[in-house]
């Protein structure tokens, strides 16, 4: 197999795989709010839903849905779920988080979403007008407890194609 050079234009789209730990992850996520939540139908098939998400100050995933939606069944039936958390473009570096995931509402819930709402967007002018609005749209939030994760990782040419 003929070997590409270095410097050859394609190099600037050699895959990547990156192992971070823990405090790494937060720093790659910060910013990154749209994600992909899979959780498992009862079927055991995948169900994925487009969701905004961020990661708390303790390490912890959350995502702010209702529950009669089907992730948070899914969520509360079956904890074990999946987030893909990608970068700016289609082919930028992205993660893929496993994780314990619990559903929250009600009184339960008014400081998660205090901490998603932080995460997301920063400062709320009212915290507890923004806290009364969740609870008068019946909010919940799914938390999720990464258990692992992988590489942040990006796709293009195999390194193994580029000369020494």
């Amino acid at each position: 197999m003929k070997k590409i050079p270095k410097d050859d234009r394609r190099a600037q789209h050699m895959s990547s795989d990156v192992q971070v730990d823990r405090a790494e992850l937060a720093e790659y996520l910060r910013g990154k709010n749209h994600w992909i939540l899979a959780t498992a139908r009862s079927d055991r098939r995948p169900q994925m839903s487009m969701v905004t998400g961020g990661m708390g100050a303790d390490g912890r995933l959350l995502v702010s849905t209702y529950p009669s939606r089907v992730k948070a069944k899914n969520a509360h039936r079956d904890a074990q779920v999946s987030v893909l958390v990608m970068g700016e473009q289609f082919n930028s570096a992205w993660v893929q988080i496993d994780g314990d995931a619990t559903v929250v509402g009600g009184p339960d819930a008014a400081e998660l979403f205090v901490e998603y709402y932080r995460c997301i967007s920063g400062e709320h002018p009212d915290w507890d007008e923004y806290r009364q609005a969740m609870a008068d749209q019946g909010k919940c939030i799914i938390v999720i407890e990464p258990t692992r994760w992988s590489p942040v990782s990006k796709g293009g040419f195999p390194p193994e194609l580029f000369e020494d």
